[in-house]
C-alpha cells in the first residue's frame, strides 16, 4: 500500500508540512562539489588526456585517442536508417511539431527614430555555439535531443555540439537517430562533469561552446553551476514535478497514472494531487494502489510518492489556485470543465496542461512546447527553454547632432551628480556651444 501524504489545507501545521514537502536542495553536498572541482580542473589543464582517463574510470570505456571520442556523422545516419519505422516516424513527428511551435518564438531586431533624428533599437543575434548534454546508456532520452537541439537550430545557432555518455560502450540508437534528425553538428561519447568541463573550456578534440543546455545527474548539475560565467547555462534542474488540480469529474484511474508518469522518473520526483472533493481524493488513492503493481517501475514510483508525493484536499477553487501559486509546479494539469477560465489566476507554473484529455506525457514528447521546464519552485521567476535562450540582444544607439545637444546636457548634469567628471566632459564635448 502507498504511504503517500494525505493532507487537508485547513489542518493545523499544514503550511509547515507543505514547505517541508517542497524543500529541495538542487545541488549537492561537499563531497560532490569536491569531485566536480577536481574533474573540471583536470579537464581544463590536461584536455583530452583527462577526458580519456575519466571516460575509462566512470564509463568503463577504454579509448586510445581523443579522436575516438567523436561519433562519425555516418554512424548517426546509420542509426536513423536502422531504427524501427514507427520509432523514426514518431521522432520526425515530434521534431516537426517542436519546430513549428518554436518558430513562433523567434525574436526580430527592431529600431525606432525620435523627432530629432536619434535612432534607438535592439539587434537580435543567435549564439555562435551551444553544447547539448544528453543522458545516455540505459537511460536514453531522444526527446531531450529534440527539445534542446531544435530551438537552438531555429534560433540560428551555427554550431551545436552534443555529448552523450556511453557506459561500457552502450549506445542508444534512438538518441543517435534524434541527433541526425536535428542536424546536430558533432556528437561526443562523453558524460558527467568531464563532459561539461570539456564544453566549457574546450580540449584538443572537443570545441568550447558559448552555452550548455540539457539535463543530467547531480554531478552534471554541479558542474554546470561551476562553469557558469565561463559559459551560459540553461538552468539548474531538480527532480521532475507534477501537480494535478482536478474537480472530481475525471476518471480517477487517469489521474493516478498521470501522477505516476512523473513519479517514475526517479525516487526524488514529486507528484501532487489537489482537489476540493475528498471522496474523489479517496478514489484516486484507491486507483493508485490498484494500478501501481502493473507499472514496470513500481518501486521507483512508490518511493517517490511515499517520500515526496501528496494528496491535498482544499475547500474550494480559490484555495486550490492559491496552492498552485505557492507550489509553482514544473508541470500543472488543470483537469476541470473550463481550464481557460483559471489561467488569469495562475501566476507560477512551468507548463500548463488544460482539460481532461491533456496528459502531461504528451508535452514530454510531441505536443510542441518545450519539456525543459523550471523545477523546485523556480517557475516563480523563470520560464521554459525556448528560442529566446539561444538568442541574445544588443542595444542600438545612434544619436543625431541635435540629440547629442539635448542628451549631452542631461547626461552632464547626472554625471556631475555622481562625481564622474570624465563622463560629464565626454557628454558635454558634443553639446552645441
Amino acid at each position: 500500500m502507498l504511504n503517500i501524504r494525505r493532507l487537508s489545507a485547513n489542518e493545523a501545521g499544514f503550511r509547515e508540512e507543505l514547505d517541508q514537502l517542497l524543500a529541495w536542495e538542487t545541488v549537492s553536498n561537499q563531497s560532490v562539489n569536491d569531485i566536480v572541482n577536481e574533474v573540471c580542473a583536470r579537464v581544463r589543464k590536461d584536455g583530452d588526456a583527462a577526458l580519456l582517463e575519466y571516460t575509462a574510470k566512470f564509463d568503463r570505456l577504454e579509448l586510445q585517442s581523443g579522436s575516438q571520442l567523436e561519433i562519425p556523422k555516418e554512424r548517426l545516419q546509420q542509426a536513423l536508417k536502422n531504427i524501427p519505422a514507427d520509432q523514426r516516424e514518431s521522432l520526425e513527428i515530434s521534431a516537426q511539431r517542436v519546430r513549428a511551435y518554436h518558430e513562433r518564438q523567434v525574436q526580430e531586431s527592431w529600431t525606432y527614430q525620435e523627432a530629432d533624428g536619434t535612432m534607438l533599437g535592439q539587434q537580435v543575434t543567435p549564439l555562435d555555439s551551444v553544447g547539448l548534454y544528453v543522458p545516455g546508456g540505459k537511460a536514453a532520452y531522444p526527446s531531450s535531443v529534440i527539445m534542446n537541439a531544435i530551438p537552438a537550430k531555429v534560433a540560428g545557432v551555427e554550431k551545436l555540439i552534443m555529448v552523450v555518455p556511453t557506459p561500457g560502450g552502450e549506445v542508444n540508437e534512438m538518441v543517435l537517430a534524434a541527433a541526425a534528425i536535428c542536424e546536430v553538428d558533432a556528437v561526443f561519447t562523453l558524460g558527467g562533469a568531464q563532459a561539461v568541463a570539456a564544453l566549457a573550456y574546450g580540449t584538443e578534440t572537443v570545441p568550447a561552446v558559448d552555452k550548455i543546455v540539457g539535463p543530467g545527474n547531480i554531478f552534471v548539475a554541479t558542474a554546470k553551476r561551476l562553469v557558469f560565467g565561463t559559459v551560459g547555462i540553461d538552468m539548474i534542474a531538480g527532480p521532475s514535478e507534477i501537480l494535478v488540480y482536478c474537480d472530481g469529474k475525471t476518471d480517477p484511474d487517469w489521474i493516478a497514472v498521470d501522477l505516476f508518469s512523473q513519479a517514475e522518473h526517479d525516487e526524488d520526483a514529486q507528484a501532487i494531487l489537489v482537489t476540493q472533493d475528498a471522496d474523489f481524493a479517496a478514489k484516486v488513492y484507491d486507483s493508485m494502489n490498484k494500478l501501481l503493481p502493473t507499472m514496470p517501475r513500481k518501486e521507483i514510483i512508490q518511493k517517490a510518492l511515499d517520500d515526496r508525493g501528496a494528496i491535498i484536499v482544499v475547500d474550494n477553487e480559490k484555495q486550490a489556485l492559491e496552492m498552485i501559486n505557492i507550489i509553482a509546479p514544473e508541470h500543472l494539469e488543470l483537469s476541470v470543465d473550463d481550464p481557460k477560465a483559471l489561467l488569469p489566476k495562475i501566476r507560477h507554473a512551468g507548463a500548463i496542461f488544460m482539460g481532461r484529455y491533456t496528459a502531461e506525457a504528451l508535452g514530454d514528447y510531441c505536443a510542441g512546447p518545450n519539456h525543459v521546464l523550471p523545477t523546485s519552485r523556480t517557475a516563480r521567476f523563470s520560464s521554459p527553454l525556448g528560442v529566446y535562450d539561444f538568442q541574445k540582444r544588443s542595444s542600438l544607439i545612434m544619436v543625431s547632432e541635435d540629440g547629442a545637444d539635448t542628451l549631452g546636457r542631461v547626461a552632464g548634469i547626472l554625471a556631475d551628480g555622481e562625481g564622474l567628471q570624465a563622463h560629464a566632459a565626454s557628454a558635454r564635448y558634443r553639446v552645441k556651444k
